[in-house]
């Protein structure tokens, strides 16, 4: 992956999310992730970077998030010849990105609403 699409990943992330405050964006320590031109990015829209240690393989909690969020992604989503042009996959991936985070902070949401009716339950 080039420093030019992890920055452009970066810059539209903040957008498509209504410019969040106090957002960790967390990465290994790929060449693009450590670039001026990202962590400018990262400093314009007050973000936080975290990065795995160096050598470190241990982060499996996100690295195991990735990976499913990713296997679905190419398993449900991407079509099986690809697509006709990189705005097509641009939008249709971009589709799936929201939704799939709709999804899992809905089921976080009605967790927690469970937990918290629990506790004042007993």
């Amino acid at each position: 992956m080039t420093a030019a699409l992890a920055c452009d990943a970066l810059s539209m992330a903040p957008w498509r999310r209504g410019f969040p405050k106090e957002v960790i964006v967390h990465s290994d320590r790929g060449s693009q992730y450590c670039s001026n031109i990202y962590r400018d990015i990262i400093g314009k829209h007050q973000l936080k970077q975290s990065m795995s240690r160096k050598g470190n393989c241990w982060d499996t909690q996100f690295t195991m998030l990735m990976e499913r969020f990713f296997r679905s992604l190419k398993t449900e989503w991407v079509p099986t010849l690809g697509y006709r042009s990189f705005i097509e996959a641009k939008h249709s991936i971009t589709d799936y990105v929201v939704g799939y985070y709709s999804q899992a902070t809905s089921a976080q949401q009605r967790i927690k609403s469970k937990r918290g009716r629990e506790t004042t339950q007993s």
